[in-house]
């Protein structure tokens, strides 16, 4: 296979081999440095695999589900766009509930699906997708069946520049079978920016209410990890001694946990917001929306005297806002323009955050609690390995005993789907070598994607599942209030019995072990975070 530079000399000195849509494609992708292939494989996309070049790595998953979660998990944490291959209609459908997390996740994915040979495209043949290009949607940023094989690759160039513009995104590429043979033209490199340089006049509005206020709130979320823009934050916060909290349903940690001024994180239900912004009088929402509820509330969507300001990437996010005035622009740039002002004059510092009980072990005959097994986990894993977790029912025990003071150390879905942890588990530590990579998920969504596990064995990763198995969907039971459940109501369908994590896990080629006592808990995990490969523990917990 030719690189660039071949390529187009070839065409200059009247080279008489004729490039093809798949030449002109693979050097598209290698210029971008999408080398890693996340697909799943089927008829119609094998032609561009075919001469497959040995700087490439096909990554398989078992199923399309695990195909998006990987690329997800690696374009996350590797910054840039992860390419992905599906198998028409059918794959798409599978993957779709990723396809929607990535899409919540602002992941930047080229999603392309093969499609029957154009020739056979009128009589409706089998594998076709008879609405390709609207499948997806509305859950990616760009869809595009070309018209013509010659234009593939000028598809893919503008569907990777579009899926890294902020807010970035997912894209999607039908490609017909029959176009990778075909001729095409060489693409000239280019570059386009990606972040925007928010207003200054509305900067510099923020700013003067920023200085103004007597006791500001920030509230944080995923945009400011993806951006780069952590460090630059937490200066801001320790100018103006403002208190921090996460927002609801953040997926990234976009603020040190055991920081001084971290408050804790907000819940997504309207009432409990207003009740735990109370007191101060100017909230600076960075990264996040302002607010993400899961609830039906009623009342105000801040407190009494308080003023709102946002500062986020998205338009979309600042056009629903419904209070307060929002400054659209990258938000690395907005806070550093921010920083750049001089402040006059000192504020109290808040008070901190408290810490939590102490979590015992469990009796014997009983189930540890989940409290003490995030307890242990937290006295073994060092601050810089990273935990990509899935375990809903837990995550409010997660925030009070597993606290996260580094950028790029968390990740979660955004979208409230399930099956997409385990696998970007697999992506993430594909994207950081020799990081260890910790994967938290629960038993029941473990089980939507529970092949990425193959995946993680197949590629020798240093990754650790850990299982938080309490035989139940516990996060609809604990929900069921809610709705009217009284407290002896039975939920339909939220009991798991007779899951076994170790055997399924056996089956794909991981080591895995089961703890049910907490006194045994810490020296499991500490051999299986030491072993460097893929292991899975399983602990069972109340």
């Amino acid at each position: 296979m030719k690189d660039s530079r071949e390529l187009r000399a070839g065409q200059r000195a009247g080279d008489p081999q004729t490039l093809t849509v798949r030449e002109v494609v693979i050097d598209l992708m290698r210029r971008h440095g999408m080398t890693k292939v996340f697909a799943n494989p089927g008829s119609t996309e094998l032609p561009l695999f075919r001469d497959f070049p040995p700087d490439f790595e096909y990554v398989l998953g078992l199923q399309e589900a695990v195909v998006v979660g990987m690329a997800d998990g690696y374009a996350q944490a590797s910054g840039n766009a992860a390419f992905i291959n599906l198998h028409s209609a059918a794959g798409v459908g599978n993957a779709m509930g990723n396809i929607f997390t990535a899409y919540k996740n602002q992941t930047p994915l080229i999603v392309t699906a093969g499609q029957q040979a154009r020739s056979i495209l009128p009589f409706d043949p089998f594998l076709a997708s008879a609405r390709a290009t609207e499948l997806p949607q509305p859950y990616v940023k760009f869809s595009l069946e070309p018209a013509r094989a010659e234009d593939v690759p000028l598809a893919l160039a503008r569907a990777y520049h579009i899926a890294m513009q902020e807010p970035k995104g997912p894209v999607f590429v039908s490609i017909p079978v029959d176009d990778w043979d075909r001729p095409a033209e060489a693409l000239p490199p280019r570059q386009v920016s990606t972040r925007v340089q928010p207003d200054p006049f509305a900067l510099a509005q923020l700013g003067a209410a920023l200085d103004a206020c007597l006791r500001p709130v920030f509230v944080v979320g995923s945009s400011i990890d993806r951006a780069g823009a952590f460090d630059v934050v937490r200066a801001l916060a320790e100018r103006h001694h403002a208190r921090v909290f996460t927002a609801p349903m953040s997926a990234r940690c976009a603020f040190p946990e055991d920081h001084r001024l971290f408050a804790g994180f907000l819940p997504p239900m309207r009432e409990k917001i207003v009740d735990l912004l109370g007191g101060h009088d100017l909230i600076l929402v960075i990264g996040a929306p302002a607010f993400t509820y899961h609830v039906e509330g009623a009342g105000p969507h801040v407190p009494e005297g308080a003023s709102l300001f946002q500062l986020t990437e998205d338009p979309g996010v600042a056009a629903w806002t419904p209070v307060g005035a929002s400054v659209v622009g990258n938000v690395r740039l907005g806070v550093e323009a921010l920083l750049a002002r001089e402040v006059l004059g000192e504020r109290e510092l808040p008070p901190p955050r408290s810490m939590p009980p102490v979590a015992l072990p469990n009796a014997a005959g009983e189930r540890m609690s989940t409290a003490f097994a995030l307890q242990t986990l937290a006295s073994v894993r060092e601050a810089h390995d990273i935990v990509v977790e899935e375990a809903p029912s837990a995550r409010p025990v997660m925030q009070q005993y597993l606290r996260f003071s580094q950028p790029g150390t968390f990740y979660t879905m955004n979208s409230g789907g399930l099956g997409y942890s385990m696998p970007a588990a697999v992506g993430v530590a594909m994207a950081h070598p020799g990081r260890r990579v910790i994967g938290l998920i629960g038993d029941g969504s473990a089980m939507y994607s529970i092949q990425g596990l193959w995946s993680a064995a197949q590629a020798r990763l240093p990754i650790t599942f850990v299982i938080l198995n309490n035989c139940r969907y516990a996060a609809l039971q604990d929900f069921a209030p809610s709705f009217g459940f009284g407290p002896a109501d039975p939920v339909q369908g939220t009991d798991l019995p007779d899951l076994d994590f170790v055997r399924l896990a056996e089956g794909m080629g991981v080591r895995a072990q089961r703890v049910a006592q907490g006194g045994e808990l810490r020296d499991v995990l500490s051999q299986a975070f030491a072993s460097g490969e893929t292991r899975l523990v399983e602990i069972m917990v109340t």
